[in-house]
């Protein structure tokens, strides 16, 4: 059956079907294959799109940027410094102006609601750069950088999500996994596995029934046998200093060691992060922190920089699928 996804929005993998995320993978591989290759189309010549970010970020940015300016778009970037949304605008009042200038709306901040609403009032497509319950692009550019270096189709691959399984990317984990049949588990600390999103894991666990997919909680290690990817994030982003102490407490044991990758059984297995990833002390905050006596680093040197690690080519391929998300929703 042939997919279109014309003038829909990009909120979250729940509201695509495991066939229409198949479309938007194999779009990827065909446009990074034609990237390599010195191809660019410029099927976007004489679109426009904007960048909304409430939240600052370094990839996500760059790769809408590099992606749409690839295909011949227009880009312009708004922060909550150079945006009135929300402040003098309402967010319903932005999304109708902004969507009379544009052909594409990304919004990267805090809310789901917010990118809902821009969804609901813009009157084109609009793209979820990441909000505090969903990440839908970095899950697709994960599934794309799996495929590259894992030997199995996504439906008998296992992910164990390590450490906060409370936040963004572990849900954004369990709907992607749940869509697309695959085995997912959240591996963290007892004090935190109970505090997951009873609605998300619900959501994640009854699309899986329809799949085949595996969508679990556990605290127990060995869970981690047989694992294809060990995914971790960072234990607390700028501005939640004050949850430190507390983050380190519960998350220390679960810091991503060689000796966890041993754990798995499986010398393939591969190490991923979304990145920015407190992998040594070479940072100010993880400097700053060392100092006070607290050590957040989620994941060892030993790991982040070893032949298991394919952090930077999923970084890369943050800019690949989201090129394919913007080609099939606006092109």
């Amino acid at each position: 059956m042939a997919v279109n996804l014309k003038g829909r929005h990009f909120l979250t993998l729940m509201d695509f079907t495991p066939a229409e995320i198949r479309y938007m993978l194999d779009l990827a591989h065909d446009l990074k294959a034609k990237k390599r290759a010195g191809i660019c189309n410029q099927v976007l010549k004489g679109k426009n799109i904007v960048l909304l970010f409430e939240k600052t970020s370094t990839r996500t940015r760059c790769a809408f940027e590099v992606a749409a300016m690839d295909e011949g778009a227009g880009v312009t970037f708004l922060d909550s410094k150079s945006s009135q949304m929300g402040k003098k605008e309402t967010i319903a009042d932005t999304a109708k102006v902004l969507g009379r200038f544009y052909d594409g709306i990304e919004y990267r901040g805090f809310k789901q609601s917010v990118v809902e609403e821009l969804a609901a009032n813009a009157g084109v497509p609009v793209w979820n750069g990441l909000t505090d319950v969903d990440h839908p692009t970095q899950i697709l550019a994960d599934m794309l950088t799996i495929e590259e270096h894992v030997a199995k189709p996504l439906n008998k691959v296992k992910v164990v999500f390590v450490g906060d399984v409370r936040n963004n990317m572990a849900y954004a984990w369990m709907y992607g996994c749940a869509k697309m049949g695959m085995e997912f588990v959240a591996f963290g600390p007892k004090e935190l596995a109970a505090e997951v999103d009873k609605d998300v894991l619900a959501r994640a666990q009854k699309v899986a029934e329809e799949t085949g997919a595996s969508i679990s909680v556990s605290s127990d290690e060995s869970c981690l046998e047989g694992a294809d990817v060990i995914y971790t994030d960072i234990w607390a982003s700028m501005g939640e200093e004050d949850q430190i102490p507390e983050r380190v407490r519960l998350l220390t044991p679960f810091k991503v060691t060689r000796e966890f990758l041993d754990k798995t059984g499986n010398p393939d297995v591969i190490f991923m992060h979304c990145l920015p990833s407190f992998h040594d002390f070479d940072t100010t905050m993880a400097k700053d922190q060392k100092e006070l006596g607290y050590d957040i680093r989620e994941v060892t040197d030993e790991v982040f920089l070893s032949k298991n690690s394919v952090v930077f080519d999923e970084a890369e391929n943050r800019m690949h699928t989201i090129k394919a998300v913007i080609v099939a929703t606006i092109a």
